[in-house]
């Protein structure tokens, strides 16, 4: 027999809500001008008659506004949240202090939450924006299935993606991820190295690909025929493992191009391992440059990206969500930089 107050609790809700999809689907709107039409967003601007229509289909269909998003209409609290995958990665460092600063300029506090996949953010940060605790969320989590894009999909609240790219969000602001796997190969042929490989980062992560799928077009391009790519976690462990596997599959390569700094001193752990002397048997270079790089055994060389500029970047696109624009996705158009360090060099014959 059905437990009473289970029975209880499916009566209560039964109807189901009527969701805002609906009346923007049924008022041929989107989501987002359903939602400020309803909150009486003095900033948007529609017609006299649109507005009119997204009123009349909620009224029909028996809308109610979720009390999380009636909230948010009121949500000033001059404190912005930025949720990032580990706030042990030394490359968020520069990303955080970069958003942080123009925060600050911009008379804003910045908060930051870690998003580690055994404790994922979901719902929670969406309801911290309409209780009115922040007013939006710089997003700087990669993980493709992340459960926070489907909370947001259901309470629409004001967003950036950071660092990736997402369809469909009001804005996007990233790195020109390609012109960075560009310049490592650049640098490792410049030195004399034809036999190159990638340690890359999982697959299902968009800026990982985007920067093994740049390496191994840049490497057939440079005549070089196909790199050779393992992939792996974020992590030295993950990069340790990917290396390691490469090495056994492809002893004759001579550099190595890694997707982090965390999978690059993994690289050098697998290296000394296999017996490979970095650079005099293997150089290695990374994305991501840190001051940590410059303390490894040898020091790493790595591709600076303008990271601090990043951030600051996403907070002024936020900035302008809250404002009622739409700023849409932008790509820092930055060289990135070559920094030059003891683990690569020319190749020595075999």
């Amino acid at each position: 027999m059905p437990d009473p107050d289970t029975a209880r609790g499916t009566r209560l809700r039964s109807p189901s809500r009527v969701r805002l999809a609906e009346v923007a689907r049924r008022a041929g709107v989107s989501k987002s001008t359903a939602s400020r039409v309803l909150n009486h967003d003095p900033t948007l601007s529609v017609r006299p008659g649109t507005r009119a229509r997204v009123a009349l289909t909620a009224q029909e269909l028996g809308y109610r506004p979720h009390p999380l998003a009636r909230a948010l209409a009121a949500s000033t609290t001059g404190a912005l949240a930025l949720l990032v995958p580990e706030l042990s990665n030394p490359a968020y460092v520069e990303l955080i202090r970069g958003a942080y600063g123009r925060a600050r300029e911009r008379d804003f506090v910045l908060l930051c939450a870690e998003d580690f996949e055994a404790q994922e953010a979901d719902e929670a940060f969406t309801q911290l924006v309409a209780a009115g605790r922040v007013d939006g969320l710089l997003i700087a989590s990669a993980r493709p299935a992340h459960r926070l894009r489907a909370a947001l999909e259901r309470h629409w609240v004001p967003h950036v993606f950071v660092n990736r790219s997402v369809p469909g969000a009001a804005a996007n602001v990233t790195l020109d991820l390609p012109r960075a796997s560009r310049a490592a190969l650049a640098h490792l042929t410049g030195l004399g190295h034809v036999r190159v490989a990638h340690v890359a980062g999982p697959q299902g992560v968009q800026s990982a690909r985007l920067r093994e799928d740049a390496f191994v077009r840049a490497a057939l391009q440079r005549g070089l025929g196909p790199a050779p790519v393992a992939r792996g976690a974020f992590t030295e462990a993950g990069g340790a493992a990917a290396a390691t596997r490469l090495l056994r599959r492809r002893p004759e390569t001579t550099a190595i191009y890694a997707s982090s700094l965390a999978q690059a001193v993994g690289v050098l752990h697998a290296a000394r391992q296999a017996g490979r002397a970095v650079p005099d048997d293997l150089s290695v270079i990374a994305y991501d440059d840190v001051p940590l790089a410059g303390y490894l055994s040898p020091p790493l060389t790595t591709v600076a990206m303008p990271l601090a500029e990043l951030g600051a970047a996403a907070v002024d696109a936020l900035l302008e969500v809250l404002a009622g624009t739409e700023p849409g996705s932008r790509t820092l158009d930055a060289e990135p930089e070559v920094v030059t360090r003891a683990s690569t060099t020319a190749p020595r014959a075999r």
